[in-house]
């Protein structure tokens, strides 16, 4: 919880920044109903920081340890990042049959409606594990250069690549 004073009516107020939506830039205060602009910062913005913010509430975002995975352009998508969530994440090509929880927008047929499956599982420290099993897809799984197995399950780590189809996509925590 950080605490956060309003810079119209100045009621002081408790954000939970674990619990702000990715891109916010404001909320209304609960008090007076005005605009209170924020920004949420990363350990980057730390050090870079421009004092034009004089209105502005300053929040440095939680690193919660879990991940998200980026596409890498290819000529048939387009790079995007997707926040991976705590449980099981099915990541496959964006079809109205698709059962996927992160749909890929692509017109790589190669890749499955249903491809991989990255389960997000709390560890003993206080933070998280990601796991990578190929989903039966007809046209398996690389990971870092080689095929997983049948049932074979991996711990995803920093700058992972992840190939399904001819998509080529990148973990990163």
């Amino acid at each position: 919880m950080i605490p956060v004073r309003c810079p119209h009516c100045h009621v002081g107020l408790k954000v939970d920044e674990k619990k702000l939506p990715a891109g916010i830039r404001l909320f209304k205060c609960p008090s007076c109903k005005e605009a209170i602009p924020i920004s949420l910062l990363t350990e980057e913005d730390l050090c870079v920081f421009d004092s034009d913010f004089s209105d502005t509430v300053l929040i440095r975002q939680p690193n919660a340890g879990i991940g998200k995975i980026t596409l890498l352009t290819d000529g048939d998508t387009n790079i995007h990042s997707f926040p991976l969530h705590e449980g099981m994440n099915v990541i496959g090509r964006k079809s109205a049959a698709s059962q996927a929880t992160i749909h890929i927008d692509t017109g790589d047929k190669s890749m499955s409606r249903e491809h991989i499956r990255i389960e997000v599982k709390k560890d003993g420290k206080q933070g998280y594990k990601h796991y990578l099993s190929d989903n039966n897809s007809k046209n398996r799984t690389l990971y870092n250069s080689n095929y997983l197995g049948e049932g074979e399950t991996i711990v995803l780590n920093d700058k992972d690549e992840i190939v399904i189809g001819h998509t080529v996509l990148q973990f990163s925590l």
